[in-house]
């Protein structure tokens, strides 16, 4: 289910057809990027944080800077 506010993050998406689950790197990858508080939140209460540091660790839409700033965070990608 996706989160009020949710949407403005996948102006580029049919939300109808993005499932979660299955677009699960894609979704994370978004919200790393892209997300404010609300939205991290969310995807923190969506999925583990094994989950988010696997997509961490094979990232390619994320800055380097997102990138660098998501591993201070999360810890090291490699941990996934």
């Amino acid at each position: 289910m996706w989160a009020k506010g949710f949407e403005r993050f996948f102006w580029d998406a049919d939300l109808a057809k993005l499932d979660l689950e299955r677009h699960k790197t894609f979704v994370i990858e978004r919200i790393l990027e892209l997300g404010d508080e609300a939205a991290v939140r969310q995807l923190l209460a969506t999925y583990s944080r094994l989950d988010i540091l696997r997509v961490l660790r094979d990232a390619r839409s994320l800055s380097p800077k997102s990138h660098g700033f998501w591993t201070l965070v999360l810890g090291n990608a490699s941990d996934g």
